[in-house]
């Protein structure tokens, strides 16, 4: 993984909440301020929270009867840490066994409050269950922390999130406009398509370098790219799936990359891509603006979110 991106997202009301904060800072004290469990799928729990229209993860720290349980919600600022962390199943113990998804059992995100810090983690996970994963926690604030896997004994995927807390000075950032075409590492990535509340829509980023296109991507987890949407505000998480796969017999590897989306509600989006050449990986993001009116909740039984 290459060095997080350093971008920023925040709500319209989280900037006007901030505005007198922002070039003064706050002190993120040492203490641990406790997690605030919300209720169990099945118990009042309402995933697709801000809007209600289209479920979120990440969220809630349980849901279904399963719970994330960090091993410290609190860690330094300002350089390497190691998180460390269980997922506990419905009988209490901590959960080892995985449906795979892109050829890993467990997906780990951590992104800052203001989303100017974004890591797609790889942990380990021990015999007993606790997950391990080198992090980067370069400046102080609040973070979180995404877990995204489907336990062996369910078909649906789910995505928990726990609050991180890096102690020091926070100084709050406003959102960035990125425009449709963002450079890194060397790579141009311009971005067609648009999130549309309460619909499907196709995202296609295409891949540049030196302006030519790239048409030999490395298949990275099974696809050519892995897309991370976020919500800015609340930071809820958007199940997103490639469209195609290396291998397929249809799926070319570049320039463009493809996946389907849908926007849970109106608001600004942060869309973080990963994807692989010559051996290394880069993430790129973007902001997008969801508008409009969501569309009605579909009727009869519930479709299950797509795992990115």
């Amino acid at each position: 993984m290459n060095t997080a991106l350093k971008v920023t997202a925040f709500a319209t009301g989280l900037v006007a909440a901030f505005t007198a904060a922002y070039g003064i800072g706050h002190a993120v004290g040492p203490a641990q301020a406790p997690a605030r469990p919300h209720a169990a799928h099945g118990e009042g729990a309402t995933p697709a929270a801000a809007h209600g229209d289209h479920p979120v993860g990440g969220l809630q720290i349980a849901d279904r009867g399963y719970a994330l349980s960090l091993d410290r919600a609190v860690v330094p600022a300002g350089g390497p840490t190691e998180l460390s962390f269980r997922v506990l199943a419905p009988d209490g113990k901590p959960l080892t066994a995985y449906r795979p998804a892109h050829e890993k059992e467990l997906h780990l995100i951590v992104a800052n409050r203001d989303l100017t810090d974004f890591q797609h983690l790889h942990p380990v996970r021990a015999a007993d269950g606790t997950w391990t994963a080198p992090a980067t926690i370069a400046a102080a604030g609040d973070y979180r922390v995404f877990a995204d896997f489907t336990p062996a004994a369910e078909t649906d995927p789910l995505t928990l999130g726990a609050d991180l807390h890096a102690a020091g000075d926070y100084r709050p950032a406003a959102l960035p406009r990125t425009g449709r075409t963002v450079t890194v590492d060397g790579y141009t990535l311009t971005l067609a398509g648009d999130l549309t509340p309460g619909r499907p829509g196709r995202l296609a980023f295409t891949v540049s370098r030196d302006g030519r296109p790239v048409t030999d991507l490395d298949p990275y987890l099974a696809a050519y790219g892995h897309l991370v949407v976020l919500r800015a505000g609340d930071l809820g998480y958007l199940h997103v799936h490639p469209d195609g796969e290396p291998g397929d017999g249809a799926t070319a590897p570049g320039p463009e990359v493809d996946f389907t989306a849908t926007a849970p509600g109106p608001g600004d989006y942060r869309l973080f891509l990963d994807f692989q050449h010559e051996g290394a990986v880069h993430t790129a993001a973007f902001t997008l603006t969801a508008t409009g009116t969501p569309a009605p909740a579909p009727t009869g039984e519930p479709t299950a979110a797509h795992h990115h």
